[in-house]
């Protein structure tokens, strides 16, 4: 949140010298001039501050329901593709999934924890992860395993028991689903009212929806390959 903060106050500030530098130049201006007046700056500054600071501490106490909702859900969508992943050494995947999938592992382990904290933060319940093999266990809200895109337990157990290239045609295959479903979170939690107006919330969201619709187009193009006939 200080890192937000600071990048507001760097935009106020060259908001008001682009002003400064636009009407500097008027009559008056030059040597023995008098120096422009700085109080009514530092005013409109601290006033922006303030409203900024009330914003902010607005949505750290009340939180947006939505917002809510989203991370929460989110937490548990990601821990089912850390189990999911988590497969690929063990299940014969090839090279590229297999880098594939630690990346989905670095990456969606350390938004969980950013996610937690969150919560935590807000006095809200926050789900906890316990992964045991292919066995993934969320303790808190109820929700967070009722999300779009996740994949059934006998998808999963299907997916554990392939191994090879078919474990990689599987993985992909429901993978690119679970990604879709995460691109669907978030354009719910656009389309909610009033929702994503804080900057984590937003930053957080936008992050995943890139990150994951990228990542659809590699596993589609990834997929392709090992479905087209060689000549």
């Amino acid at each position: 949140m200080l890192e937000a903060m600071n990048t507001h106050r760097i935009v106020l500030f060259a908001l008001l010298a682009a002003t400064q530098a636009c009407s500097g130049a008027g009559p008056g201006a030059g040597p023995g001039a008098p120096p422009p007046a700085a109080r009514p700056d530092a005013d409109r500054i601290a006033r922006l501050e303030a409203i900024y600071q009330a914003r902010a501490d607005s949505l750290l106490l009340n939180p947006h329901e939505a917002d809510v909702h989203f991370i929460t859900g989110m937490i548990g969508h990601h821990a089912q593709a850390l189990v999911m992943a988590g497969f690929a050494p063990e299940n014969g995947a090839s090279p590229a999934v297999q880098v594939l999938c630690a990346r989905i592992i670095n990456a969606q382990s350390d938004e969980i924890a950013i996610m937690q904290r969150w919560l935590r933060e807000r006095g809200l319940p926050v789900p906890e992860i316990h992964i045991e093999g292919s066995t993934l266990m969320v303790h808190g809200p109820e929700h967070a395993m009722n999300m779009p895109g996740m994949i059934s337990p006998e998808q999963l157990r299907e997916l554990e028991a392939a191994r090879g290239p078919d474990f990689d045609r599987l993985f992909l295959t429901y993978m690119i689903q679970h990604h879709e479903g995460a691109v669907t979170m978030v354009h719910d939690l656009f389309a909610a009212d009033g929702a994503a107006q804080g900057d984590f919330i937003f930053k957080i969201a936008s992050d995943i929806q890139v990150d994951q619709a990228t990542e659809i187009a590699r596993m589609e193009l990834m997929l392709a390959e090992m479905t087209t006939p060689g000549p």
